[in-house]
């Protein structure tokens, strides 16, 4: 393991997602990290991308995870894949970061995880919402008791990357994506969804269409219910570029925030007469950021574990619900 003083060596593995050169770019500028080699199954794609960093590339993985002088990496292949080159690296011994989904079924993170305890290397999934400062003040209010019981959550992401068009084709595959909307941008909802009202549901309902005509959804509804009788609405789509939006009610009172005015308000009883602003505190430090303190600390990232394994959990439930049944 690396030392607090010497840099975390991180290669990138694949740069099929949109957000690979987003954390390239953090493990460059991260004082704790530097970024070594690419690869990719895909050379021209891959290419690029070491040329965007001015690092090498090679299309020879077992290669490059027999290197010494790489400790960790970054997985941005298609999510189809994320099992193989996951548990790859870890018996490896190469610490991992990667993006949601962890994989494409709750039995193949079981898999993923088991082998990167047994290998002694170090898993966070990239579920960056978790830890903006939105979301810590919201948990505050709901863990003071002043919405009194909650009963409701939605909470709506929505790009037009499908229609403008700039989400890569690749994104509809449901072979390599193994999902739409739901199953990329949709795991954001659904992870404050479960913060705020539970990581398990005991009801799953999903919508989706396709307003492109492509082999996957390109927006969903997804509704859940609890047995406190809650209910979550989780919304998602590459069709719109509506703001970011959370709504949350309970008994006592409500909150609303929105990206676009980056305000969270609140109103009910437990509030007074008129609504109010709730001070939002500034970001925690993100997944990447925890990842290295994990790594140099020699400490587990057992929530975001755990919250990895459920979000795939309720997605591969969405995917299921919404599976219109073939005409016998």
């Amino acid at each position: 393991m690396p030392s607090t003083t010497t840099p975390i060596r991180v290669a990138v593995l694949g740069f099929w997602h949109v957000h690979a050169g987003d954390y390239a770019r953090q493990t460059v500028e991260h004082p704790g990290t530097e970024l070594v080699a690419v690869w990719d199954d895909d050379v021209a794609r891959g290419r690029e991308g070491a040329e965007q960093f001015g690092v090498e590339f090679t299309d020879d993985l077992d290669a490059l995870l027999a290197r010494d002088d790489i400790d960790a990496v970054t997985i941005t292949t298609s999510t189809d894949v994320h099992r193989d080159v996951i548990t790859r690296a870890a018996r490896a011994g190469k610490h991992v970061f990667t993006e949601k989904l962890l994989a494409p079924t709750v039995e193949e993170c079981e898999e993923i995880i088991a082998t990167c305890d047994a290998a002694g290397v170090k898993l966070i999934v990239s579920l960056p919402r978790l830890y903006h400062g939105y979301t810590q003040a919201i948990l505050e209010e709901i863990r003071s008791g002043r919405l009194g019981e909650v009963n409701h959550a939605r909470v709506r992401l929505s790009h037009d990357g499908a229609v403008r068009p700039w989400l890569p084709e690749r994104f509809f595959d449901p072979s390599t994506a193994i999902g739409g909307a739901l199953t990329d941008l949709g795991c954001h909802p659904v992870y404050l969804t479960q913060l705020f009202l539970g990581a398990r549901p005991d009801s799953v309902e999903a919508v989706y269409r396709s307003v492109t005509g492509r082999a996957v959804e390109d927006h969903a509804v997804v509704t859940v219910g609890y047995a406190s009788q809650a209910i979550g609405i989780i919304e998602a789509g590459f069709v719109a570029g509506t703001p970011f939006t959370i709504d949350v009610a309970g008994t006592g009172g409500w909150l609303a925030f929105s990206d676009q005015e980056a305000r969270l308000t609140a109103g009910g009883s437990a509030y007074g007469d008129e609504p109010v602003t709730i001070p939002v505190p500034e970001d925690g430090q993100d997944a990447f950021g925890q990842w290295v303190d994990h790594i140099t600390s020699g400490t587990r990232a057992d929530d975001n574990i755990a919250r990895a394994v459920e979000l795939t959990r309720l997605v591969v439930a969405a995917n299921a619900a919404a599976r219109i049944p073939v005409a016998a």
